[in-house]
């Protein structure tokens, strides 16, 4: 290559060979890395504030300026001998602004010039310039037809060298290579071959510097052959590189590499004991022989790869799993039923059903250690202690105790786990929960059985049904496993919030067992007795340091809490707690003592109100009682009789059922009227509002017929209502008296607000053993079969009665 091919032409040498004496001015703009040609559209970016403007005038003249490569491209603010002397003047076409303030420009290349001066700086206060070129044009000299064989060889050459650049080059499009091979013009073919290659911009500019069209083909040939040069350079060392990397050189490096690895580690690598390893271990499990050969076929498969490749790893993963599993391992326990009832007693307050069921199954596995089929289900509202029952069953039993949650589950293979061949396979949880176990009798508690969920990859509960049936899960196969596993000796436990989602075929495998919600005394036993040590255990405090009241007890349950289990109520005291720790570790006192006065200081207003009740005998109002989930609650039923056309208006929330009992208590109340002084046409002629105050709080349910029945009585007799009686019970349209349920809660309500009378449907008495006793000593109840039984004891008697009222009167004109 020639030697000054990084030097421009001398400007005298090319003024010689111009034939425009001519010098004329454009904007100049100079370029970095980039050579424009006579007639070569391009675009280029333009963030230099100097030459923007020389654009700008150039815009405003003929749209013309003149473009110079500069001979370094790093120079931000080039001088005249920065720049080269032969340039093209351009066309400017189309200018873009960016929004980031470069300036994006497309050109037309049009005359080759000679640079005679270039002005790139002034005087800084001269607002108006611009760099600027005085130039003259530089005409080329056209091909010598007079000996066209030369031409015809250079040509030739040319093409041939760039068939053959055109093969090297990957990315070089096959539409240009065929559009040179095909060109007759050599002008034509020097332009589509410089106009679209990359050549370095110093090869270019002695292209364009070059004036000899002959001569120009030719440096262009040389061009090519050095391009070619450094392509087959490139493919050699290409083809080199990768013929090494293919071979084995690239494994023996990265064993290498694990081998330092594992000496460092202390692993040893030896696939002969790895695999003896691996076949003692299975040697010495109690297994079929099917079981047995498989596990022996993946060890002596692990053995023939290599011991860093990644089935190595899936096959060491499964046999580690499979080993870890409590094939032949068992607690060895004795039940005592006297110590588990201990343990139950101490863990938990009240919950007697439970308990005794509990005790049942464990005197059953005392006379019987290998009975199976004992999967019980404890279904209740939360914070009722389902889940710590479950807990001091294992502790009774003696077995190890694992806790699987399955609240949120919605795939099956969470539950019978994923094929090894998977990325990222793993057991389910039921084999993960016997891994963690240890043992292969340990007691499972599978909580929140009623929030699995199903979807496109699934039904959880499905793959439940084999794990909780005794006579499928001896051998429950697993996915990732793949070996039949004995579930048989596992003591599983379930517990639910509500039976509604567990589907049929789950439910039909368990025994259920109802825990429902605590009444106000179990609450403050179990306050008394369990939260309260607790919770001064859990901050820190001692007996002495911080005492709780029963009143105060009894203030935050009345007050502060209103659930069906007792987390609420665990956390308002660990609550005080905390204010009783502030105030010592302050120095504000060396002991805390609360009270029922105190406590709204510490806890706020109370945030639930009393029972509505009714302090005085009314007309058309009665104590009724009610059960909700957080416990029973007294509800005041009232009715108000007006003169109209018989019609009936409902309020408070309620329900299709209440409705039906109401219409029952009108029909009821019809049959009966001449019985108690009513007006046999008021259904004609007084309308009636029946009502149950807090209307906001939804209400159903046929336990309340016999509260309307008495307060419509009541109302259109004019025989007020004995306020120390509360009433429960469905009615028939002959007025028999049908039994309820929730017994327990409600009575405790009645006795919670002060009522000492509580008439009660015959067919409930046997549900009365169930009652608290505190409860049952201090409330007097009315069994009553008919409606008769409960107007008896309910109305005020008649020798007592007040006058009619004044809507009685009305109704009777």
């Amino acid at each position: 290559m020639n030697d000054t091919m990084n030097d421009a032409k001398d400007t005298t040498e090319i003024a010689e060979e111009m034939d425009t004496p001519t010098v004329l001015t454009l904007p100049l703009l100079a370029m970095r890395g980039i050579v424009l040609f006579p007639g070569m559209i391009m675009h280029f970016d333009l963030a230099r504030e100097p030459f923007v403007k020389a654009l700008k005038a150039g815009m405003e003249s003929d749209r013309r300026v003149v473009l110079v490569t500069q001979k370094d491209p790093l120079i931000e603010e080039p001088k005249p001998d920065d720049l080269y002397t032969v340039g093209v003047i351009a066309e400017v076409r189309q200018i873009l602004r960016a929004p980031d303030g470069v300036t994006r420009v497309l050109v037309e290349g049009k005359e080759r010039v000679a640079i005679t001066s270039a002005v790139l700086e002034s005087d800084k206060k001269d607002k108006s310039f611009y760099p600027h070129a005085e130039f003259k044009y530089a005409p080329e000299t056209p091909l010598d037809i007079s000996d066209p064989h030369e031409v015809a060889a250079v040509s030739r050459c040319i093409k041939d060298i760039f068939q053959e650049y055109a093969d090297l080059l990957p990315r070089m499009p096959k539409e240009l290579a065929a559009t040179v091979f095909c060109e007759q013009d050599d002008t034509k073919m020097f332009n589509e071959i410089v106009f679209n290659l990359a050549f370095d911009y110093v090869e270019k500019q002695r292209l364009l510097e070059e004036n000899d069209w002959l001569e120009r083909l030719k440096m262009l040939y040389q061009t090519l052959v050095d391009e070619m040069d450094i392509l087959r350079m490139e493919r050699k060392i290409q083809e080199k590189t990768q013929e090494n990397l293919d071979r084995s050189q690239r494994e023996y490096y990265l064993r290498e590499q694990m081998h330092q690895i594992a000496e460092q580690l202390g692993e040893s690598e030896d696939p002969a004991a790895e695999m003896e390893t691996y076949t003692d271990a299975i040697a010495a499990l109690p297994l079929d022989d099917a079981s047995r050969k498989k596990l022996e076929k993946e060890a002596e498969r692990l053995s023939r790869l290599p011991a860093a490749s990644q089935e190595a790893f899936v096959i060491r993963s499964y046999l580690d799993t499979v080993l870890a599993l409590p094939w032949n391992k068992s607690s060895h326990t004795k039940p005592n039923l006297k110590r588990a009832q201990a343990v139950l007693e101490r863990d938990h307050y009240g919950l007697q059903k439970v308990k005794e069921r509990i005790l049942e199954s464990i005197a059953v596995r005392t006379l019987l250690p290998e009975a199976t089929g004992q999967i019980l289900c404890f279904v209740g509202p939360p914070g009722v202690g389902k889940t710590s029952i479950g807990r001091s069953i294992a502790k009774a039993l003696g077995r190890h105790y694992e806790r699987v949650s399955l609240g949120g589950v919605r795939d099956e293979s969470d539950i019978r786990g994923h094929r090894k061949t998977y990325v990222g396979a793993m057991p389910g949880r039921i084999m993960d929960a016997m891994t963690r176990a240890g043992t292969n009798n340990p007691m499972i508690l599978l909580d929140e059985v009623d929030k699995m969920s199903n979807d496109f990859r699934g039904d959880p509960s499905a793959a439940l049904l084999e794990v909780l049936d005794s006579e499928q899960n001896k051998a429950f196969r697993d996915h990732y496993i793949e070996m039949p596993f004995d579930l048989s000796k596992v003591f599983f436990v379930a517990t639910a919030n509500s039976l509604d989602p567990i589907p049929a075929p789950l439910l039909d495998r368990m025994e259920i067992i109802e825990l429902g919600s605590y009444t106000r005394e179990e609450k403050f036993h179990i306050a008394k007795e369990h939260l309260v040590k607790k919770q001064l255990k859990k901050h820190g405090l001692k007996g002495t340091q911080c005492r709780i009241p029963d009143e105060v007890l009894y203030a935050i349950i009345d007050g502060y809490t209103r659930e069906a289990g007792v987390r609420e109520l665990e956390r308002t005291i660990g609550t005080l707690c905390r204010k009783a720790a502030k105030k010592i570790v302050d120095g504000d006192c060396k002991k805390v003592t609360f009270t029922a006065e105190t406590l709204k200081d510490y806890l706020g207003i109370q945030k639930f109100r009393p029972d509505e009740q009714i302090h005085e005998d009314t007309v058309g109002v009665v104590n009724g009682l009610a059960w909700t989930s957080v416990g029973g609650v007294l509800m005041p039923m009232e009715v108000l009789v007006m003169p109209g056309k018989g019609a009936v208006e409902y309020t408070g929330s309620l329900g299709d059922v209440m409705r039906e009992s109401a219409k029952i208590a009108v029909s009821y109340t019809r049959s009966v009227a001449k019985k108690y002084d009513i007006p046999e046409d008021f259904y004609t002629k007084c309308d009636l509002h029946i009502h149950a105050p807090e209307g906001a709080v939804p209400k159903d349910g046929p336990s309340a017929g016999v509260t309307m029945t008495t307060a419509l009585i009541s109302a259109l007799s004019g025989r007020p209502v004995r306020r120390d009686v509360a009433m429960t019970g469905e009615i028939t349209l002959h007025g028999k008296v049908l039994p309820i349920g929730g017994l327990r809660e409600k009575s405790m309500a009645a006795y919670k607000a002060g009522i000492r009378t509580v008439i009660i449907p015959e067919d409930n008495i046997p549900d009365l053993e169930e009652i608290d006793e505190t409860v049952r000593s201090s409330v007097h109840f009315i069994p009553a079969k008919t409606l008769d039984t409960v107007l008896q004891n309910a109305l005020v008697p008649t020798a007592k009665n007040v006058p009619e009222t004044a809507a009685t009167e009305m109704c009777h004109v």
